[in-house]
């Protein structure tokens, strides 16, 4: 029955009351509609501020492409240096940067001695892993926190540092991950919401870890390619609550999950040494699977317009242009676009930037660059004078590639089928062993080098 039918038996008592209910449920639904709006323009401006930022390793759209940054051609240690933050500790991982945030990890030895050591290789000291926040206006330290501090339980390969996976936010929360020592999820301010330890991890031949994870909307990935049980899984971006879990049969691995989407499905892609394999985001399953990378692979994948490329180049070379969509074994199939067997990179992942795709060759400062679509060569390992070896993955702004080097020297290039050579960039600090990829954000750039974490940018 209609409303109407009982208003004649109501007294006024009674439709006062009706009458204030209604006006309740009116303001309620109207509190609602613009809660809704709110957390749409919400999720909007974090789209949007994510592909203005640098909030993950490898830039917002894990090629290596800051979008919308333009950072200076050239500076030195005069010139174009905004500030300059000593960094304590070890670590390679990326600067990620949001607003006007910067966060960065490192392992810090603390001098203390362990009552026995945890392993015949393991360092006879105890480690802090710490997380620093910086104010990117002025480089101070905003807030350190430490998220583990224990004796390592085995070493790491002297290139290597305690700290060499990137974090990764998405403009409230951020995940710190040390490996062997969890995954930590703390807020902007600082405050711990959760942590996950998935165990010790035993690395060939006491190498070391680097792997990052990888977050797509609320779940985040964690790959767990170890010279034990493997496995890779999923968690609740928000409680830390155990999505799922899929066993994996790999030796250690080093690569970053790359987590695209393709026909309205998410996939989770990790490169490896004995299969490349993709699994569905949402439930863990393995979509697709294929042979074909060289031991220790360390390059993340990178992906666009419906391919993915995937290489290694370690006691041989391999780059693979896979097409999505397929499903099962795709070993030696047509789903393969593509394939290099020729200078590729043993650490450096590769660039992906405005249908050019850059490789380095091994750890030495060698550049190929491809058609990615069609695998033309548009030139094949050129060697990039001023610099010697290279670890940091390349990074690419405007019309320019950034490559820098282990001394700390960066080259730029412009971008483009020649390897056209702008400047090559110095800076005077301790920079040996400056393993640490750029991030580029607006009209900086964030260079890591072993003492100091640097910003640089047009006065």
């Amino acid at each position: 029955m209609g409303l109407k039918m009982f208003l004649p038996f109501m007294n006024a008592s009674s439709l006062l009351r009706l009458g204030s209910h209604i006006r309740s449920f009116l303001v309620l639904r109207r509190l609602a509609w613009l809660l809704a709006l709110g957390w749409a323009a919400h999720a909007a401006l974090a789209d949007s501020a994510a592909d203005r930022f640098w909030p993950q390793w490898r830039g917002p759209l894990a090629t290596g492409v800051g979008p919308q940054a333009d950072p200076p051609l050239t500076w030195s240690e005069t010139s174009n240096v905004k500030w300059k933050t000593p960094i304590p500790g070890e670590g390679n991982s990326t600067p990620i940067v949001w607003d006007n945030r910067i966060f960065i990890l490192s392992a810090i030895g603390t001098g203390k001695i362990p009552r026995a050591p945890a392993a015949p290789n393991a360092p006879n000291e105890v480690y802090q892993w710490v997380v620093l926040c910086l104010d990117r206006a002025q480089g101070k330290v905003l807030w350190q926190k430490t998220a583990r501090e224990e004796a390592p339980h085995e070493g790491r390969q002297d290139n290597n540092t305690f700290a060499s996976a990137s974090p990764v936010t998405d403009g409230q929360l951020l995940l710190a991950y040390f490996g062997s020592r969890g995954l930590h999820c703390y807020d902007f301010d600082g405050n711990l919401k959760w942590e996950k330890d998935f165990g010790k991890m035993k690395t060939r031949m006491g190498f070391g870890e680097g792997a990052s994870p990888a977050l797509s909307g609320d779940t985040v990935v964690v790959n767990w390619d170890t010279e034990g049980d493997d496995f890779i899984l999923a968690l609740d971006k928000q409680t830390g609550q155990e999505l799922w879990r899929t066993p994996r049969d790999e030796a250690t691995g080093w690569s970053t999950p790359l987590i695209l989407e393709y026909n309205g499905q998410k996939q989770v892609v990790v490169n490896a040494t004995k299969k490349v394999r993709s699994y569905d985001l949402a439930t863990g399953k393995e979509i697709w699977s294929c042979s074909g990378q060289t031991a220790n692979a360390i390059p993340s994948p990178v992906a666009a317009d419906g391919m993915v490329y995937l290489t290694s180049g370690f006691r041989g070379s391999a780059l693979q242009a896979i097409r999505l969509g397929r499903t099962g074994d795709l070993t030696a199939s047509d789903a393969i676009a593509w394939s290099h067997n020729q200078g590729t990179p043993y650490v450096p992942s590769p660039l992906l930037t405005d249908n050019l795709l850059y490789v380095m060759q091994g750890n030495d400062a060698i550049l190929s660059c491809f058609n990615p679509k069609s695998g033309e060569e548009y030139f094949d390992r050129e060697r990039l004078e001023g610099i010697h070896s290279v670890y940091a993955s390349p990074v690419s702004a405007k019309d320019r590639v950034y490559i820098l080097s282990r001394e700390g020297t960066c080259v730029v290039l412009k971008k483009g089928p020649k390897a056209e050579v702008l400047a090559v960039n110095q800076l005077d600090d301790d920079t040996h062993h400056t393993d640490a990829s750029m991030a580029l954000v607006d009209k900086e750039a964030f260079i890591r080098t072993p003492h100091n974490l640097y910003c640089i940018a047009p006065p």
